[in-house]
């Protein structure tokens, strides 16, 4: 399996969601993750507003990792990789109240923003089973 590569987002059209969306864009072909589960990811965050780029794991060059309901990341996007499978592609629309709500961190998403990540689900670790196999 090749690795992806950075997508370019597209903010879908209308209003902002009020509610969490999930989209997937490849479906995966390895193991689905679950709270609990350790995930590698690769994503980039726009702000649903302006459709600018306010974060992108590919620009760091370095996956983002972290264990899904462990609270590493916002909300809205821990409950968007839930259920996602190894090798698959999401977009993820977070609003507000999911995401920053008032609390900005940073002047690219201002307070209330709706975010937009597309989100590719490199690897799942398990304690019980090991990498690759969540």
């Amino acid at each position: 399996m090749s690795e992806p590569t950075k997508p370019e987002i597209d903010v879908p059209e209308g209003d902002a969601p009020t509610e969490l969306t999930i989209r997937d864009l490849v479906v995966g072909d390895g193991a689905e993750v679950k709270p609990g589960t350790v995930v590698r990811v690769h994503y980039v965050g726009v702000n649903f507003q302006t459709g600018k780029q306010f974060d992108s794991s590919w620009d760091r060059g370095e996956p983002f990792k972290f264990a899904l309901g462990g609270g590493k990341a916002i909300k809205g996007f821990d409950r968007g990789v839930r259920g996602m499978k190894v090798g698959g592609r999401r977009e993820i629309v977070v609003p507000p109240r999911l995401g920053y709500g008032k609390q900005s961190p940073s002047p690219l998403i201002p307070p209330g923003s709706t975010l937009v990540f597309v989100v590719d689900l490199l690897d799942a670790y398990s304690s019980t089973t090991g990498w690759g196999n969540a």
